[in-house]
């Protein structure tokens, strides 16, 4: 019952989101993914941090930790475009920044130490960056596929070498079924490569495509990040 909730609650948000940008007049495209990679950075160290047991709360566990990073997201968004029309600053460039010095405190409390790990991931996905880097493709598709590539690759990693359990129902039940955490890296790039497919031929305005894909780029970032810290800490 979680799932669906939290899935009806997500659909209603994105479109919402959406309505929002466009009344804000903020064109949707490279620049609006840079300015809010920070905050995903930010959101994902932050569950991490909860997982640590370092910080706890229900505002740092799901659903709280999406409305804390949105809120701080879009208050920064609001700013950043009101100091863009007095100083002409470029207002992805002013969140980038402000991304930034939130997220490194952050990142600064953690302990790195599990290298092996990372290694794992580098080999691994580094085959799919010269597959996705020779394909002919539209590159925001690339660039969302290796995301949610980079997410598959880390669970793999972390089930097959370092004894991590796969929480979300359907994709243990596919890993469970074919019996390798290798098959999730495939499962997610066949599903994404639908998805993408699917948006570029039958959805006509560029702009709500590219918001799609932003939407769908961060989903993946945010648990691809906040597994790969996960795995490089606290293992």
């Amino acid at each position: 019952m979680n799932t669906v909730t939290y899935a009806i609650i997500l659909i209603a948000s994105v479109y919402t989101v959406y309505k929002i940008l466009k009344k804000l007049k903020v064109k949707i495209d490279r620049r609006l993914a840079l300015a809010v990679s920070p905050f995903v950075v930010l959101g994902s160290s932050i569950r991490v941090l909860e997982d640590a047991q370092i910080i706890s709360g229900w505002i740092f566990f799901t659903p709280g930790i999406y409305f804390l990073i949105f809120f701080m997201t879009f208050l920064t968004l609001l700013i950043s475009l009101t100091l863009e029309r007095k100083f002409h600053i470029s207002y992805y460039k002013l969140m980038f920044v402000v991304g930034i010095v939130l997220v490194s405190p952050v990142l600064g409390i953690l302990k790195y130490r599990n290298f092996f790990g990372v290694g794992y991931v580098l080999l691994y996905f580094i085959p799919w960056i010269i597959f996705l880097k020779i394909i002919p493709w539209l590159k925001e598709n690339k660039i969302v596929t290796g995301i949610h590539v980079f997410d598959g690759t880390v669970t793999s990693v972390a089930m097959n070498y370092f004894g991590y359990y796969e929480q979300h129902v359907l994709p243990r039940y596919i890993i469970d079924l074919v019996g390798t955490p290798l098959s999730f890296v495939f499962l997610k790039f066949i599903l994404i490569l639908i998805i993408l497919v699917f948006i570029d031929r039958y959805s006509k305005d560029k702009e709500f495509n590219n918001y799609l894909k932003l939407m769908i780029g961060i989903l993946g970032a945010a648990t691809g990040i906040r597994d790969f810290i996960s795995l490089f800490c606290l293992t």
